[in-house]
C-alpha cells in the first residue's frame, strides 16, 4: 500500500497550530535562539520534532525514564505543556564539524515502505438502534478536537461540510494524518484490562458515548446501537464516570503484558536486546572504506551493553565473523553464488562458533574486525565487482531468527525475531540470488531485473514475517540499483537511504538505524460514522484480512496490516461525504494494536468528533493550510512514480490552484481573474515549493534520488513530510539569535548567513561580506551548524548539512530551493517579506543588484499566470 509537529508536548486531537500562531513563510519575524552548548539528556523524539510549527527550534520536552516493562504511565487529563524559554549561547562556541555522539539522542525513524494505493470498501449504512439517550457523560465538554491536544491524527480541517456537493471537491480534499507508533512524553492514561467493543460494529467505547448510568449501558458512536458494560459502568451520577480513563479521555492505551511467543520472557532490557546483524560491502575503495571504518568504530561505541551484534561481510562470498576468536579476527566463508543449505545454517547456528555476541563482552573484538578490513584489490570498475547481498542477507536472516525457543539446561532461551539487519552497500548485487548483470547493455538485463526485484521483494517478506527489519544504507557514487533495492526494504518495514560517501550523515544513521524504536504486528483499524466514507490511504502498510482479526456482526472497519510500527511513520487518509449529513457531529475511531518494544502488548484507541457546517466559510475557517498542504502532496506523489510522471503532476497543482479559487474564491468584477480564497492564505505557497522542490521538480537529477526521497516522502511523519515539502529558513542575526523569514531568495543578504531547513537537506548559506570576516564568519558558522544540528537531531534519515558561500558552485542548491521573489515589485516584496523594510536604500540597492536573471517565475507571477490573484499575505 502508498502510502507532526504538534503545537506542543501535550496532546490533542487535531495538533495542528490555530493560523494566527503557525510557523509559515507570512508569520510575523521572530527572534530564534540558537541552542545551548552544554551536552542534554536524550529527548523524545516527538517532542523535539514538534519544534517546526514553532517560533524556537530549541524547545526541549522532559525525558521521562521508562519502568520496566515499557508502559508509559499518564495522567487521566492530558495536559497542554508550556514549553520553556529559547535558551541562548554559551561559550566557547561548538567547532564547525559535528563530532559523532557516543550516545546519540533517540532518533525519529521514517518507515520506508509501500507506494502504492489502498482502496477501501464503502462501509454499510447503519440505522440507529435507539432513541437519544438522556444520560451523557459531559453535555458541555468541549471537543477537544479544537484545542490541539493529540499528535497521533491530524485532520485537514476542524469541521465538516453537511453538503455532500460541497464536501466532495477534489481540489481541497478532507482527510487526516495518523501516526500511530508515536511515543511522546506524556502519553495516553493507560489500562491494563481489556477494552469495552460494541458487539455490533466492534467500536471502542469513548469520550463521547452516550451512558445510562442507571444500567451501565453505552450507545456506540459509530452505529449507535446499545452495548452491555457488564455492570461497570453503573454510576449514581455522571461525575463518577469521570474515573474511567476511556470516558474522560479521547485517547487511551489498553496494555496486555502476556506472551506473545512461547519461551520468551518480556524483561527490561529486552528492547536493547534485539540483535543487529551489519551486512557490509566488502568491495570498497581505500577512501571509502577509511571513512566507513570510521563510522562503524563509532557506531559500536554507541550501542548500549547489552545489545547483540552479528557481523557478516559479502564480495564474491560471505564472511561470518566468529566473536568467540579474542586474539585475532576470523571469519566462517560461504561460496556466494548461491543460496546457503540448510546444513551449513544448522551448522553456524548449532556450532561452537559465536555470531552474535553482546558489546559488553565484545565490543575490543568488533573494534579489531573492523581494522581487519581491507580496500578492494582488483582493478576492476565498482559496479563490476561481484556483489553477493542476496546470499548475505539470507544468512544474515538465519542468525537473527537462530534457534527456535527451547528449554536447555534450565535456561529459557529468548527465540530469535525483532532484530535489525543493516546493510552498508557501496554498488549493486550482481553475483548470485537476487542479482542483476554488471551492464544495462546485458541483453537480457530487462528480465533479470524483473527477477531479481521480485526474489528481494519475497526476501523482504520473509524477513517481516520474522519480526526482522532490513534497513539498507548506501553510500558513493556507484549506483547501487534502487528499483531492485527499495522492495526488500519496503517488504521488512525498513529504509532505503542514500549518501553521497560513508562519512559523517552515514554514521549518524548508522546509529539512529540501530536504536529507534520499532513495534511489530501493527494493525490500525479505522471506523467513521455512516456518512463518511475512506477514498485512499498511503502509508506503510498494506490492507488486511478480515477474517484473520476478530469480527464483528456488522464491522465495516477499514483494517491496514502495518508493515512496522515506527514513531515517524504516518498513514495519509482521504475521506469523502457518501451523501448529505444530517447530524451536528461526525465520529472517528482509531484503534491501533501492536507489540511495543518491550514485549507489551498495546491497544491504542483514538476517537474523534467533528462538528459539521453549512457554511463554506466556516469550513475554510478551520482548514489546517499545512496538513491540508501534506495531505495533497502525498496524494500527487503517489502518482509520480517517474519523471515523465512528475513533470505531469506539476500541471496537475496548477489546475488544483485554479479549482480551488473558482469553487471557493471570488470572481474580481469587470475581470476574469479570480481571487483566492483568504482563509487558505499558506497552501497555494505550500503547492507552489511542492512544484519547484525536489519531489517534484527537476532540482534533483537522478531517478534513483527521487525514488528514494519519494517513498521516503510516502510514509514519513507529519513534520517530516511539511520541511519535505517546504523549506524553513532562518537567518543568523547579531547577539546569536535567529529570525525566521519566508524561504524566498530576498533572504540572501551578503552580510548575513542563512539556514534552510529542507526535510533532507539543511544548507548554511554565507553571504559574501559576512565571509570576507574571517573570525566573524567562523562564530557565525559554528552557530549555524549547532542549529542545524539541534533542529535535526532526532530526525531519520539524518539530513546532508552542507555550508558553501555565496556565489559559490554549491550554493546553487540553497538558490534553487527559495522562491524568486526579487522579480515582484517592491511593495509586494515588502508585503510578503516584511524584513526589508528594515533594510536602507543602500542595503536594499546592494542586494538587488546581486540577483542574476533567469526565468523561473515567482510565487505572485505563477499565480496571476493561473488567472488567480494570490492571496494576501499574513
Amino acid at each position: 500500500m502508498a502510502n507532526q509537529r504538534p503545537p506542543s508536548p501535550g496532546y490533542s486531537i487535531t495538533m495542528t497550530p490555530s493560523k494566527p500562531g503557525m510557523s509559515s513563510p507570512h508569520t510575523d519575524i521572530s527572534p530564534i535562539h540558537p541552542p545551548p552548548l552544554a551536552p542534554a539528556a536524550p529527548r523524545f523524539p516527538p517532542s523535539q520534532l514538534q519544534q517546526e510549527h514553532l517560533a524556537s527550534p530549541s524547545i526541549r520536552s522532559p525525558n521521562l525514564q521508562s519502568p520496566p516493562n515499557g508502559v508509559h504511565s499518564g495522567s487521566p487529563t492530558p495536559h497542554m505543556s508550556t514549553p520553556p524559554g529559547p535558551p541562548v549561547f554559551t561559550s566557547p562556541v561548538r567547532p564547525a564539524a559535528v563530532p559523532f555522539r557516543s550516545s546519540p539522542a533517540t532518533p525519529q525513524p521514517v518507515a520506508f515502505s509501500s507506494g502504492s494505493s489502498l482502496p477501501a470498501s464503502s462501509p454499510p449504512h447503519f440505522s440507529n438502534g435507539s432513541g437519544d439517550l438522556q444520560h451523557q457523560v459531559f453535555d458541555s465538554a468541549e471537543d477537544l478536537t479544537s484545542t490541539g491536544k493529540a499528535p497521533y491524527v491530524l485532520f485537514s480541517a476542524q469541521k465538516v461540510l453537511k453538503q455532500k456537493r460541497q464536501a466532495n471537491v477534489p481540489s481541497l480534499a478532507f482527510g487526516a494524518l495518523v501516526s500511530p507508533g508515536r511515543e511522546i512524553s506524556t502519553g495516553p492514561q493507560i489500562l491494563q484490562r481489556d477494552p469495552h467493543r460494541c458487539q455490533n460494529c466492534g467500536a471502542y467505547s469513548n469520550f463521547y458515548c452516550n451512558i445510562l448510568i442507571g444500567s451501565g449501558q453505552w450507545q456506540c458512536v459509530i452505529c449507535r446501537k446499545l452495548n452491555a458494560s457488564e455492570g461497570e459502568y453503573i454510576a449514581s451520577s455522571k461525575e463518577e464516570l469521570r474515573n474511567f480513563p476511556e470516558l474522560s479521555s479521547p485517547m487511551v492505551d489498553y496494555v496486555q503484558t502476556g506472551n506473545r511467543r512461547p519461551g520468551f520472557i518480556p524483561v527490561s532490557d529486552s528492547r536493547m536486546s534485539a540483535p543487529i546483524v551489519l551486512v557490509i560491502d566488502e568491495c570498497l575503495d581505500e577512501p571509502h572504506l577509511q571513512h566507513l571504518q570510521s563510522s562503524l568504530h563509532a557506531f559500536v561505541d554507541s550501542l548500549p551493553p547489552t545489545t547483540r551484534i552479528g557481523i557478516i561481510l559479502y564480495g564474491r562470498a560471505v564472511s561470518i565473523y566468529d566473536f568467540s576468536e579474542e586474539s585475532v579476527a576470523s571469519a566462517d566463508v560461504l561460496p556466494g553464488d548461491k543460496s546457503p543449505t540448510q546444513e551449513s545454517l544448522k551448522a553456524l547456528i548449532y556450532g561452537t562458533g559465536i555470531y552474535l555476541s553482546p558489546m559488553h563482552a565484545s565490543l575490543p573484538v568488533a573494534h579489531s574486525m573492523f581494522s581487519s578490513f581491507r580496500p578492494y584489490k582488483f582493478d576492476i570498475p565498482e559496479v563490476s565487482r561481484d556483489r553477493c547481498l542476496g546470499t548475505a542477507l539470507e544468512v544474515a536472516l538465519a542468525l537473527v531468527q537462530g534457534p527456535s525457543a527451547e528449554m536447555s539446561r534450565g535456561i529459557v532461551k529468548r527465540s530469535g525475531g525483532n532484530g535489525r539487519i543493516i546493510v552498508c552497500a557501496g554498488g549493486p548485487c550482481t553475483y548470485g540470488p537476487g542479482s542483476i548483470p554488471h551492464s544495462f547493455t546485458h541483453p537480457n538485463y530487462a528480465h533479470m531485473e524483473k527477477t531479481a526485484t521480485k526474489w528481494m521483494e519475497h526476501l523482504g517478506r520473509e524477513a517481516h514475517r520474522n519480526n526482522t527489519v532490513v534497513d539498507i544504507l548506501c553510500a558513493g557514487t556507484c549506483p547501487v540499483r534502487v528499483p531492485i533495492l527499495q522492495p526488500l526494504a519496503k517488504a521488512s518495514g525498513g529504509v532505503l537511504i542514500l549518501h553521497d560517501d560513508f562519512g559523517e550523515a552515514f554514521g549518524v544513521n548508522l546509529q539512529r538505524a540501530a536504536t529507534r524504536a520499532a513495534g511489530s504486528h501493527g494493525l490500525l483499524e479505522i471506523r467513521c460514522s455512516d456518512d463518511i466514507l475512506i477514498a485512499q490511504v498511503v502509508g506503510p502498510g498494506e490492507e488486511a484480512h478480515a477474517d484473520t482479526h476478530e469480527s464483528f456482526k456488522n464491522d465495516a472497519a477499514l483494517l491496514i496490516q502495518m508493515l512496522s510500527v515506527e514513531e515517524t511513520q504516518s498513514f495519509s487518509i482521504s475521506m469523502e461525504t457518501k451523501n448529505d449529513i444530517k447530524s451536528e457531529h461526525v465520529f472517528f475511531q482509531f484503534a491501533i494494536q501492536y507489540s511495543n518494544v518491550y514485549q507489551a502488548e498495546i491497544s491504542r484507541v483514538i476517537t474523534v468528533r467533528l462538528p459539521t457546517v453549512d457554511s463554506v466559510s466556516a469550513y475554510l475557517e478551520s482548514v489546517q493550510d499545512e496538513v491540508a498542504a501534506v495531505l495533497t502532496a502525498k496524494r500527487t506523489l503517489l502518482r509520480a512514480k517517474n519523471h515523465s510522471d512528475a513533470i505531469d503532476m506539476r500541471a496537475t497543482i496548477d489546475e488544483r490552484i485554479k479549482d480551488i479559487a473558482l469553487k471557493f474564491g471570488s470572481q474580481i468584477p469587470k475581470s476574469k481573474l479570480c481571487r483566492f480564497p483568504k482563509e487558505l492564505s499558506l497552501l497555494p505557497e505550500f503547492l507552489f515549493h511542492l512544484k519547484r522542490g525536489p519531489l517534484l521538480g527537476s532540482i534533483v537529477g537522478h531517478e534513483d534520488e527521487r525514488s528514494v526521497l519519494r517513498n521516503l516522502f510516502l510514509n514519513a511523519s507529519f513534520d517530516l513530510s511539511l520541511r519535505m515539502v517546504a523549506p524553513r529558513c532562518l537567518m543568523h542575526r547579531e547577539g546569536g539569535t535567529f529570525e525566521e523569514l519566508p524561504a524566498y531568495d530576498l533572504a540572501m543578504q551578503s552580510d548575513t548567513a542563512v539556514v534552510l531547513d529542507h526535510g533532507t537537506d539543511v544548507f548554511i548559506w554565507m553571504g559574501a561580506e559576512l565571509a570576507a570576516d574571517e573570525g566573524k564568519s567562523a562564530a557565525t558558522l559554528a552557530a549555524c551548524r549547532t542549529l542545524a544540528e539541534e533542529i535535526t537531531e532526532s530526525r531519520f534519515p539524518a539530513p546532508r548539512i552542507l555550508a558553501f558561500k555565496e556565489g559559490s558552485s554549491q550554493a546553487r542548491y540553497f538558490v534553487s530551493r527559495l522562491i524568486p521573489a526579487h522579480k515582484d515589485p517592491p511593495y509586494e516584496q515588502e508585503a510578503r517579506f516584511q524584513q526589508l523594510r528594515s533594510l536602507t536604500a543602500e542595503q536594499r540597492t546592494k542586494l538587488k543588484s546581486s540577483f542574476l536573471h533567469f526565468d523561473d517565475p515567482s510565487f505572485c507571477e505563477w499565480m496571476r499566470s493561473l488567472r488567480v490573484v494570490p492571496p494576501e499575505a499574513s
